[in-house]
């Protein structure tokens, strides 16, 4: 029978007053192993002998042992007593560098991708960097309750279930779905139940979507001219073909609509992006009666609706849908702020299992813990709150801005007088081109963007009073300079 091997002698640092007795030895062990002091296979002091040796209680040897075993940095064997474990817990963690491969060279024949691959475009998201008049789709993220919301979302983590840890089904947490169902119900006069409301990332997550579900190559995608890029993008990267759906004072042009072979329509009713209007209730029937003649779907991004300051709001155009062609699409990234990547669509019954089946192979579904906590924030009112809070502080800088603009701008720039959201547009004049004056406002730290030849979309919810009377100085300059240089 083959002796085993004799216990290594430990020398332990003395200094344990400032932990417990057990903490103090399970670190003595681990560094001595870590150190390789104690090597692979070496066998350790009974637990006896070790108590003996540092006037400690065995349970509090066999405390630490167990805490190392759990760890992986000890083993033990009946009749062979605790040793060293052969492969060390670290070890499993890194790769050898001679395991490692030569990093690939890049060669001239291109990789093998997809055509979505091949027709997937960049879009750029929210830079972190520092805020200055007039950076547009940005709410006011310093009046942001955070503070509220952390606690929240301690509390929800406290609480959390086994169950909620789990997750939830693919088109979202019930209880949110239900308050998301419930508020757009209430505030945007949506007709839906909640198994119709899907959780999603946001706006563009519902398009990718909805792309997924309903066009193939090929098919013709009418998008607001001027629009929102985000959708072109998504569109085209599935390969649809892209028609420009003209706009007049109330909206998209109807009449100039192809009367068949449209699967879908992207459109911004509440607060068209970029320009501001508001497409009509008469345009909006219109609308949906040629939806329901020539067959294709309608997708609602009703983006900033939230926030409206003048007249009264008119019914989402999904709720004067009748026949069950609109896909409605909402974010809480700029209600509450942009890091929160929640929104929702509502769905058309016929298309929810579809729908269903589609996220359960993609995202399988938000983020539990964010859901958790918007859930608790909804049904406790704070989210009603904000948004009346936010509506009067958005109403008087917009003011701000027109105010400064009357004064500064005149002449140059004719700013519309929107009735909801968080940016406008002002239309150039004199001939002024939209991206020589883009640039020359970015000299002077003025960000104003271009969506149109002569047209700039001007943010304003993010600024205040001063900041925006001081973003019209620099704007008024300069115009003033890119008009001399046309």
């Amino acid at each position: 029978m083959p002796k085993r091997a004799p216990a290594s002698e430990l020398v332990l640092p003395p200094d344990r007053s400032h932990v417990p007795a057990y903490r103090w030895l399970y670190d003595a062990l681990r560094g001595e192993i870590l150190s390789g002091r104690l090597r692979p296979g070496a066998r350790l002091p009974s637990t006896r002998d070790l108590a003996s040796q540092y006037g400690l209680a065995r349970g509090t040897i066999i405390n630490a042992f167990e805490h190392l075993k759990s760890e992986g940095y000890l083993e033990g064997r009946i009749g062979a007593g605790t040793q060293v474990s052969q492969v060390l817990p670290e070890e499993l963690l890194h790769v050898r560098s001679g395991h490692l491969a030569a990093p690939a060279v890049r060669g001239k024949r291109p990789p093998a991708i997809s055509d979505y691959g091949r027709r997937a475009r960049l879009f750029g998201g929210y830079e972190n960097r520092p805020t200055r008049a007039f950076r547009a789709n940005l709410p006011a993220l310093d009046l942001f309750p955070t503070t509220l919301w952390a606690k929240i979302a301690a509390r929800c983590l406290r609480r959390a279930s086994t169950r909620d840890l789990m997750g939830c089904e693919p088109l979202g947490y019930a209880p949110l779905r239900q308050a998301v169902a419930d508020y757009l119900s209430r505030s945007r006069g949506v007709r839906c139940v909640p198994e119709q409301v899907a959780i999603v990332s946001g706006v563009q997550e519902a398009l990718d979507l909805t792309a997924r579900l309903l066009l193939d190559p090929g098919d013709r995608v009418c998008v607001e001219n001027p629009g929102y890029p985000g959708a072109v993008r998504v569109f085209e990267a599935f390969g649809a073909k892209i028609c420009a759906a003209g706009l007049d004072d109330e909206g998209v042009a109807v009449r100039h609509l192809p009367r068949r072979g449209i699967r879908l329509i992207y459109t911004t009713p509440g607060h068209q992006f970029p320009l501001g209007t508001t497409m009509s209730l008469a345009r909006r029937l219109q609308l949906l009666e040629w939806a329901r003649k020539s067959g294709a779907f309608i997708f609602e991004d009703d983006y900033d609706s939230e926030y409206r300051y003048a007249g009264q709001p008119i019914p989402a155009l999904q709720g004067l849908d009748a026949s069950g062609r609109v896909l409605y699409a909402g974010s809480f990234s700029k209600v509450l702020f942009p890091a929160l990547r929640l929104g929702y669509m509502v769905v058309p019954f016929e298309l929810l299992p579809r729908c269903e089946a589609i996220q359960s192979l993609t995202c399988r579904h938000a983020p539990m813990l964010e859901q958790l906590v918007l859930t608790d924030f909804i049904a406790e009112g704070h989210f009603g709150r904000h948004v009346r809070r936010m509506r009067e502080v958005y109403a008087e800088r917009l003011a701000a801005l027109l105010d400064a603009a009357r004064l500064r701008l005149s002449g140059v720039l004719r700013i519309s007088n929107v009735q909801a959201g968080l940016q406008t547009a002002g239309w150039l004049c004199g001939g002024i081109q939209a991206e020589g004056a883009a640039a020359a406002a970015a000299k002077r730290n003025v960000d104003v963007t271009p969506v149109a030849p002569e047209v700039l979309q001007l943010g304003f919810a993010a600024f205040d009073a001063r900041e925006i009377r001081r973003g019209v100085q620099e704007l008024a300059i300069a115009l003033e300079q890119a008009s001399k240089a046309h």
